[in-house]
C-alpha cells in the first residue's frame, strides 16, 4: 500500500528536487530531469547559498511533529546529516576539499561514467555539459582560494596527486578526447554536425581541467597546511562519515585489538592453505598459482559480472527478497586509472541499472580471484546494490531523501563489510584461499582504522618513535595489506586526504554487528537473520544512530 504522505515527507521530497535543481550530477546520479546539460556550481557563493537552505530546511522541520514511525526516523535522520553539513563548512573544511578520491576534482568528470548515452539529444546535453566542464573547474578552483586566502589550504600532498590526475585527462588520450571520439547512440552514428561540436567541447573540457591543473601548481608553493586536520575537525567529519558519536580514543584501541585478532584468524586460515605457514608465505604460494590468476580487464570484467550474477542468484529467494529490477548489476572497468573500485546506484526508474566500477592503476594487468571474490560480493549483492537498489526499489513506503539522498558512509560501507562476513557465514567463502582474500580486506579495513585516527590527531606510532607521518602509514599498509604497491600508495594518499572515511568501514561493521546483535537478543527464540535484513534494508539509507534507535524498536 503505498504511503499517504506527511507533512515531514513533503519536505524531505522537495528537499530532493532541490538538491537536484543545484546539483546536476546529483539528479543524473539519481535519475531525475533536468541538468542533464549542466555541471554543479563549486563556486564560495553557490557553497555559501547551500547553507542558507540547509538552515531553512533544519527550520522548518525542526517545528514539524512526526505523524508515526517513520516519520520520526526520517526527522532524526535529517536532522544529524543536515547539522553535520553545516558543521563542516563551519569548520572551514569545505574551502580545503581537495584529494586523490572523492573530491570535485574528481566529480566534475566522473559525472559523465553515468550520463545518459543512448540517443541524439543526450549526446547534444553532454555536448553542453562538456563545454561547462571549465566553469565548474574554476567556481571550484575560487573556492579552493577562499581556503588559501585563511591559510587552510589542501595539503601538498593532495595537489600533488590531483595535478597528476589533470595531466592524465588533458593527455592527447585522455578522457574527454576519447569519450567524444567514441560517441554513438543506440541506434547508430551521430550527425557529423554534432560529432564536430562533441570535438570542439572536449577541447573546450580538456582545457577546462589544463586551467585547473595549473592552478593547482599555483597553489602548490603556496600550501602550509599539514596533513593531519586535528582532533576537533576529525570528530565533525567523523560524525558525518559515520552518522554517530563515537570515542575516538576508545576507537582507535579497539582497531588495534580488532587487527590483532583479524591478524591471527588469517594465520590459521594461511595455515590451512598451506600447513606451517605464514600469512605471507600463503599469499606466495597463492600468486604463483595459474588457476587463480586473471590476465587483463577485459578478463577481469568477464569474472566479475558471471560471479555477481551467480551470487545474486543463489541468494534471491533463500536469503534476501530481491526484486527482478535489483537483480540486473553491470560489472564496469572505469574509464579512469586511479585505482578506486566503486558502486553506482541505479536510476530512480532503474532505467540505468547499478554498476559496479574498477579504476585500474597503471601498469596492473594481473588479478587474483582468491583476492577480489570478496570484492565482488562487497560492491554487489549482498554489499552496496542490495543496499542502494532495495531503498530505491521501495518507493511506496519511503519519500525520496530517504531512498535516494541519504547516504552515510558508516551505513553503507559497515553494510558492506558486515556483507562479506555474511557471505563467509553462509558458505559462500568455502574455499580457504578465498577466506584469505576476505580477511585480507577486513584487516586493511581495521589497519585503516589505527592508521586514520593515529594520523589525524597526531598520536604517536606504535613504536612510540613519533607521530604518524605519511613514511610510517605506508609501511604499516605495505605490512598489512597483500596488494599492489600503486594500489597501497593510492590508499595511503586517499586516507591522508579524506579524513574520517576509511574508519567509517570497519566502524560501521561494528555498530552494524552491535545492532544485530541487539535485535537478535530481544527475538529470542523469535529471532529471523532473514528479516532483520529485510528490516534494516528497508529503513533506506540512515546515519547509525538513527539505525539503531530505528531497529531498537522494530
Amino acid at each position: 500500500m503505498k504511503r499517504v504522505e506527511t507533512q515531514i515527507d513533503q519536505l524531505a521530497n522537495q528537499l530532493v528536487k532541490d538538491q537536484a535543481a543545484a546539483y546536476p550530477s546529483f539528479a543524473t546520479s539519481i535519475g531525475y530531469p533536468g541538468g542533464e546539460g549542466d555541471m554543479d556550481d563549486y563556486s564560495p557563493e553557490a557553497l555559501a547559498q547551500e547553507q542558507t537552505d540547509i538552515k531553512a530546511v533544519i527550520a522548518k522541520l525542526e517545528a514539524l511533529t512526526p505523524a508515526d514511525d517513520i516519520d520520526m526516523v526520517t526527522k532524526e535522520a535529517m536532522l544529524f546529516s543536515l547539522k553535520g553539513e553545516i558543521a563542516t563548512y563551519d569548520s572551514g573544511l569545505a574551502f580545503r576539499s581537495l584529494n586523490n578520491i572523492a573530491s570535485a576534482a574528481q566529480g566534475v568528470r566522473d559525472v559523465f561514467d553515468i550520463s545518459p548515452t543512448a540517443t541524439v539529444e543526450d549526446w547534444e546535453n553532454l555536448t553542453s555539459r562538456m563545454s561547462k566542464v571549465g566553469e565548474s573547474l574554476r567556481g571550484y578552483a575560487r573556492s579552493l582560494e577562499e581556503g588559501a586566502k585563511r591559510n587552510d589550504a589542501p595539503a601538498a600532498r593532495q595537489l600533488t596527486e590531483v595535478i597528476k590526475q589533470a595531466e592524465q585527462i588533458t593527455s592527447p588520450d585522455g578522457f574527454f578526447h576519447t569519450f567524444a571520439k567514441n560517441a554513438k547512440a543506440e541506434n547508430g552514428e551521430l550527425p557529423e554536425s554534432l560529432k564536430k561540436q562533441l570535438a570542439e567541447a572536449a577541447v573546450s573540457a580538456t582545457a577546462g581541467y589544463a586551467e585547473f591543473g595549473d592552478y593547482l601548481k599555483g597553489l602548490l608553493p603556496r600550501s602550509t597546511s599539514p596533513d593531519a586536520i586535528g582532533r576537533e575537525r576529525y570528530q565533525i567529519l567523523s560524525r558525518r562519515f559515520l552518522g554517530a558519536t563515537v570515542d575516538l580514543d576508545e576507537t582507535y584501541e579497539w582497531g588495534k585489538q580488532e587487527l590483532a585478532r583479524v591478524v591471527a584468524e588469517q594465520t590459521a586460515v594461511a595455515n590451512e592453505i598451506l600447513p606451517g605457514a605464514s600469512v605471507a608465505e600463503a599469499v606466495k604460494h597463492l600468486e604463483n598459482d595459474p588457476s587463480t590468476k586473471l590476465h587483463g580487464t577485459d578478463a577481469l570484467q568477464k569474472w566479475m559480472q558471471k560471479l555477481s550474477d551467480e551470487a545474486i542468484a543463489k541468494l534471491s529467494g533463500t536469503h534476501f527478497e530481491i526484486a527482478d529490477p535489483i537483480k540486473k548489476l553491470e560489472c564496469m572497468i572505469a574509464p579512469t586509472q586511479h585505482g578506486g573500485i566503486y558502486y553506482t546506484g541505479p536510476s530512480d526508474d532503474f532505467s540505468r541499472p547499478g554498476r559496479m566500477w574498477w579504476s585500474v592503476p597503471v601498469g596492473v594487468t594481473e588479478f587474483d580471484t582468491w583476492r577480489e571474490t570478496t570484492t565482488v560480493y562487497h560492491e554487489g549483492v549482498p554489499g552496496h546494490h542490495l543496499q542502494v537498489a532495495q531503498a530505491t526499489y521501495i518507493r511506496d513506503t519511503l519519500n525520496a531523501w530517504r531512498r535516494l539522498s541519504s547516504w552515510t558512509s558508516g551505513h553503507g560501507e559497515g553494510w558492506a563489510l558486515y556483507a562479506e562476513r555474511l557471505m563467509e557465514e553462509l558458505g559462500f567463502l568455502s574455499n580457504p584461499a578465498d577466506r584469505l582474500g576476505m580477511l585480507d580486506g577486513q584487516r586493511m579495513r581495521a589497519a585503516r582504522v589505527v592508521l586514520d585516527i593515529g594520523v589525524h590527531l597526531g598520536k604517536q606510532n606504535l613504536e612510540g618513535t613519533g607521530v604518524w607521518d605519511f613514511d610510517y602509514a605506508l609501511a604499516f599498509m605495505r605490512s598489512n595489506v597483500n596488494m599492489s604497491p600503486e594500489f597501497v600508495r593510492f590508499e595511503v594518499t586517499r586516507y591522508f586526504g579524506w579524513p574520517a572515511q576509511a574508519p567509517s568501514y570497519k566502524v560501521g561493521q561494528r555498530i552494524w554487528e552491535q545492532i544485530r546483535d541487539d535485535y537478535a537478543a530481544r527475538k529470542g527464540a523469535s529471532y529471523d537473520i532473514k528479516e532483520f535484513h529485510k528490516t534494516a534494508l528497508n529503513l533506506g539509507g540512515l546515519g547509525l544512530d538513527t539505525l539503531r534507535s530505528a531497529m531498537a524498536r522494530a
